[in-house]
């Protein structure tokens, strides 16, 4: 078997961080921001063995987002969704990480 390739491994953190984290957490909180901590928060709950290598893999995963356009962050470290995924959100429809990449137009 082979390793996969930088690129699917970028994308597969993005796809699960985006589809078990950051989308459950904003329909949680049901606000389109979220801050580090509640991030840190649910990441604690989805990965309960504590696991450092998952951990850090979700981190590379947020960051992604964040250059990818689906994520913002401004200056005071709150995170907010694209807003073009609100309606998604609003509707508590299920926005899965390829709805999202398409809504916001990055390949």
């Amino acid at each position: 078997m082979s390793e996969k390739g930088k690129y699917a491994s970028a994308t597969e953190n993005r796809r699960f961080v985006w589809e078990y984290i950051i989308w459950p957490l904003v329909t949680e909180l049901n606000d389109l921001v979220f801050t580090l901590e509640q991030y840190q928060l649910m990441r604690a709950r989805v990965c309960v063995g504590g696991d450092t290598l998952v951990a850090k893999k979700m981190s590379r995963g947020l960051v992604s987002l964040v250059q990818k356009g689906i994520l913002f962050k401004d200056e005071q470290g709150i995170y907010s969704i694209h807003y073009r995924l609100v309606p998604y959100m609003r509707l508590r429809a299920k926005c899965d990480y390829s709805t999202a990449i398409r809504e916001v137009g990055q390949n």
